[in-house]
């Protein structure tokens, strides 16, 4: 398999452990009912019946008839999943969610779901029962990759902060008491240059303090540090030494950019395109511009739910974009008279009634798929990738603002 065609059926099922993920959450149960085992993949399977075994016996002194009977359906429910495993679980282990959630007018229904292999090892065995499904290792599993930490300055401000994955986070800033290069009067040159400098070896440190105490506790999870400022000023903090040792070995690089407040990471970020080509960021960075620009030219891009399944069944998209926000379902209508319609609608709407556009006769709906699964069904079918596109940018927000969160770059102009 190609690293491209790798890296898209990581990216389907981060997006497909992604939406069981927020269902699981949506789920709420009464009192300590809902049971979630995370199972690493060194664990016997025979350890963790066990376990459970002993759970449902002590399951047994609850004093509420409902809840004790509620917990052990759960716990025989996870039973019931490990039969279908043999000695130790899969590659990366196994997490089991199971219990009575609520479904309205005071009534429950009991769900198990489990999730095989997910994209990160399980690290140890957890058993945990609350009013709400325990998912927080796995959204640990989904965060983005790649963290940098970020230094802008000039003589008057400074920003630090993260880049983690796609996010920019600022977390601290400083100004500098530095003077400007006219001296004031009754100063002798002198003076006046050895105060100066005084002052900005000051601000250097106040600096690198603020660096040092955000980044040193991680500098063995960093992947590097990104220093950005006019010359000669980013220059002289780093040829100062004022950093700590261990996080001058991680600087990758030093931009010029104009802006030091908090906007200036965000510029340092575009800077360092090139050290950052394999962070996600600029990946998403780069589909976007290249949407936009081949937009600007006319009929080299396509958008929305429409025009761009004409395109796909066409075989005439080269890469599908979608918003990684993006959670709506797409409705199949047949009418009467033999015409087939779409209607995208949020996932978590109920199925209106349609009207058919052509002969105006009231359509029955034949199917209702997430609109992301159907729209990679086809790309997949007619060899065309699918890039997810994070929104934690501008042009990935306009995606989901103003194109619906659907957009494709086209092999060949269309007119579609």
């Amino acid at each position: 398999m190609s690293s491209d065609a790798e890296e898209a059926s990581e990216d389907r099922r981060k997006y497909e452990f992604r939406k069981v993920i927020e269902e699981l959450q949506e789920y709420e149960g009464s009192g300590t009912q809902l049971v979630t085992i995370y199972i690493p993949e060194d664990k016997q399977v025979s350890d963790v019946v066990a376990h459970v075994t002993q759970e449902h016996s002590e399951a047994a002194n609850i004093k509420s008839k409902q809840t004790r009977t509620n917990v052990q359906d759960a716990l025989t429910s996870i039973k019931d999943r490990l039969r279908y495993y043999d000695t130790f679980p899969p590659k990366n282990g196994i997490v089991i969610f199971s219990g009575a959630v609520d479904s309205g007018g005071g009534q429950t229904t009991m769900v198990t779901k489990t999730l095989d292999s997910p994209p990160q090892p399980v690290e140890s065995f957890r058993y945990h029962c609350d009013s709400a499904f325990l998912t927080e290792p796995l959204e640990n599993m989904l965060a983005d990759k790649g963290l940098f930490g970020l230094v802008v300055l000039d003589r008057r401000e400074a920003n630090v902060g993260w880049l983690k994955g796609k996010r920019v986070e600022p977390v601290k800033s400083a100004s500098s008491l530095v003077p400007g290069k006219q001296r004031k009067g009754g100063q002798s040159a002198q003076r006046f240059a050895r105060l100066r400098l005084e002052a900005i070896d000051n601000f250097y440190q106040e600096v690198a303090e603020m660096a040092n105490d955000l980044m040193v506790a991680k500098r063995h999870e960093i992947d590097g540090v990104l220093v950005g400022g006019p010359s000669p000023t980013k220059d002289e903090f780093l040829d100062g030494g004022y950093l700590h040792h261990e996080l001058q070995d991680k600087v990758v690089g030093k931009f010029d950019i104009s802006y030091t407040d908090e906007s200036g990471l965000y510029d340092l970020v575009d800077a360092a395109q090139e050290v950052l080509a394999d962070q996600e960021v600029m990946k998403d960075k780069s589909q976007m511009e290249e949407f936009f620009e081949k937009l600007h030219r006319g009929n080299e891009s396509t958008y929305g739910f429409g025009p761009t399944r004409k395109n796909l069944i066409m075989g005439s998209v080269d890469r599908l974009l979608l918003s990684e926000d993006l959670r709506s379902d797409v409705i199949v209508y047949d009418c009467p008279n033999g015409h087939e319609e779409f209607e995208v609608v949020d996932s978590r709407h109920k199925t209106p009634e349609h009207t058919c556009s052509e002969c105006k006769e009231k359509a029955e709906m034949r199917e209702r798929e997430d609109v992301i699964e159907h729209l990679m069904n086809i790309a997949e079918q007619r060899g065309t990738e699918t890039k997810f596109i994070s929104t934690d940018f501008e042009k990935g927000e306009q995606l989901m603002d103003a194109f619906g969160g659907i957009a494709g770059i086209l092999r060949y102009s269309t007119g579609v």
